[in-house]
């Protein structure tokens, strides 16, 4: 279902080399112990968890200090998981899968990996920036994984343009759900929510929850189509 599509040209050359509105960018492509980084390629999945290093107002922009999943709800046990970025305000946590379900339960519409890092507790004016390279240009269609405990809106901007406006993420709650806080754990995949043009080289991709809040975001999937 494309629920936004929205064309641009962005400011980034061929070969990758920035143009003066983005060269003043401070952010680094993320890397750990497991993830070694360098940016994230596109085509393929750009996982929601590896925003760039470069703190507030550079790589993200979230509502409060505290990252509420990383160290909080999953307290800090010398574990990957449960500490993952977890000095940094952007709140993360993972997909459990245990004998009372929670990320494995009977209302997914799509099924989850388990112990899948993501970024939630997603409140309105918060964003997370990505460098990418892009390899081939052309036409990209998105698509993503997510949960929606609302009617919740997002938006995707490349090398700080809107790419794509308001992208509605539809709710993923339901009233047969016996759990209410498990709503927030019931996962879907879009295949086609916008189509956007992009050239080859080095890019940042932002994602900005616009309206409502209340999502989580496990992976964006950018899929060449021509």
């Amino acid at each position: 279902m494309l629920i936004s599509s929205f064309m641009l040209g962005f400011g980034w050359d061929s070969v990758g080399q920035t143009d003066k509105k983005n060269s003043n960018y401070k952010g680094k492509p993320f890397s750990d112990s497991k993830y070694k980084g360098g940016a994230q390629t596109i085509p393929g999945k750009i996982q929601c968890e590896y925003y760039d290093f470069g703190g507030e107002g550079v790589a993200y922009h979230d509502t409060d200090p505290e990252n509420n999943g990383s160290g909080k709800l999953n307290p800090a046990d010398g574990s990957y998981l449960h500490e993952f970025r977890m000095n940094e305000a952007v709140d993360i946590s993972y997909t459990k899968f245990q004998d009372s379900p929670i990320d494995n339960n009977a209302f997914n519409l799509v099924e989850p990996e388990k112990d899948q890092l993501y970024v939630g507790w997603t409140k309105p004016g918060e964003w997370i920036k990505y460098t990418v390279n892009v390899t081939q240009s052309g036409t990209y269609q998105l698509g993503i994984m997510f949960t929606s405990n609302k009617n919740g809106k997002i938006s995707i901007a490349v090398n700080d343009k809107d790419a794509t406006g308001l992208i509605t993420l539809p709710s993923t709650a339901n009233e047969k759900e016996t759990v209410p806080w498990r709503n927030w754990h019931h996962w879907n995949y879009l295949d086609n929510i916008a189509r956007i043009e992009l050239k080859k080289g080095l890019q940042t991709i932002t994602l900005h929850t616009e309206e409502l809040g209340d999502m989580n975001y496990d992976y964006i999937n950018f899929k060449k189509i021509k």
